[in-house]
């Protein structure tokens, strides 16, 4: 073990100020600072205010990482950062930090892609990942089939959101029913006391001619928007309970069903399921059951390595060091829309620390 990489990840793509160590695949500290309670007072992330919590929480959460983990940033092998996708100004923050620690520790900096990072988290539950990996992503901003035959330079997306995400959706429909920010955990608590048989809620991009692995939600956001609003109208109570079991199912049904379908398609024989979306109690219940039906295996890491975190841009980090991928240069910057395919951002000529000064180690880490 102690021949294997020890990285520090930074992750700073929304709300979440998350920083993780781990050593190989290995987690040794998992920091969190969240400021989502600061945007439920918007009903959704405010980009500026996610920035500047990102700045406040940045070099105390680092610490407390590095004295989880019980060792000093001098022991570490490099340093990975999320690069994108993401919101811009949020992501800014996390790549400067990074940026500023590898340059005074001369440690190799990695600027990694924010859905590989999901994928990758799993090793630190489960063990390494097989190869080709067939992974359903779904979270506030992305829901995606990926097929990822080397998680360091070989993710291939087979199907996207086209509109809404299935967090967004969840958010949208429980401002709907006044139910604060974010939406995804009290609609799956509430739906635990409904009938998600209640209410046939449609299940989009899910006829014979429509994409095979694509999602779209914006239908069904419109669609059960429309159904409350013509029960408040007629005077009714609207049924929460059973409006959010019905919404749920559709939201899961439709996931689990492309997915399986893509393994079989693909001819892989387990399904890593991730994202923050992937907390939702239903999705992992479902998708046990037709992966079971199906003869699939399915991983999924627990709740608190499903949401944004340190610990998987940490794993995606040790991963590229293992395999000898090449860092990223000082000059790495932020890219919001940093496509899946550029799993990490690699430097256009070798990672030369030799212009550090030994002052500015000394000051930072004395």
């Amino acid at each position: 073990m102690a021949d294997e990489p020890l990285v520090l990840g930074i992750e700073t793509s929304c709300d979440e100020t998350g920083v993780g160590i781990v050593r190989g695949t290995t987690l040794l500290a998992d920091a969190v600072a969240s400021s989502v309670d600061t945007h439920a007072r918007y009903g959704g992330v405010v980009p500026e205010i996610a920035s500047r919590a990102h700045l406040e929480a940045m070099v105390p959460t680092i610490e407390r990482a590095l004295k989880e983990a019980g060792i000093s940033a001098r022991d570490l092998d490099g340093i990975s950062v999320t690069a994108g996708p993401g919101l811009a100004g949020a992501l800014l923050v996390g790549v400067s930090a990074a940026k500023a620690y590898a340059y005074a520790l001369n440690k190799p900096l990695y600027g990694v892609n924010h859905l590989a990072s999901h994928i990758c988290v799993d090793q630190l539950e489960h063990g390494p990942l097989p190869e080709p990996t067939m992974a359903l992503l779904v979270s506030g901003g992305h829901s995606s089939l990926l097929l990822a035959p080397d998680i360091t330079n070989d993710v291939r997306p087979l199907g996207a959101t086209i509109d809404d995400a299935a967090g967004e959706a969840f958010d949208k429909i429980a401002r709907v029913l006044n139910l604060g920010f974010p939406g995804g955990p009290v609609i799956d608590r509430l739906a635990k006391e409904g009938d998600p048989k209640a209410i046939a809620f449609p299940r989009g991009l899910s006829g014979s001619r429509d994409p095979a692995y694509d999602f779209s939600f914006s239908g069904l956001k419109t669609s059960v928007a429309r159904w409350i609003e013509a029960k408040r109208a007629a005077g009714e109570e609207v049924p929460v309970r059973d409006v959010a079991a019905s919404f749920q199912e559709a939201v899961v049904d439709v996931l689990t069903r492309k997915a399986v379908r893509a393994c079989k398609d693909e001819g892989v024989d387990h399904l890593m399921v991730g994202g923050g979306v992937a907390a939702n109690s239903r999705l992992r219940a479902l998708a046990e059951e037709r992966c079971e039906r199906a003869g699939i295996r399915l991983r999924v890491p627990r709740p608190g390595l499903c949401t944004d975190n340190g610990a998987m841009v940490a794993a995606l980090g040790a991963e590229m060091v293992a395999r000898g991928r090449p860092a990223s240069d000082l000059e790495l910057s932020a890219d919001s829309s940093l496509p899946v395919t550029d799993t990490h951002v690699p430097g256009a000529h070798a990672h030369d620390h030799d212009h550090v000064h030994e002052i500015s180690k000394d000051n930072l880490y004395s």
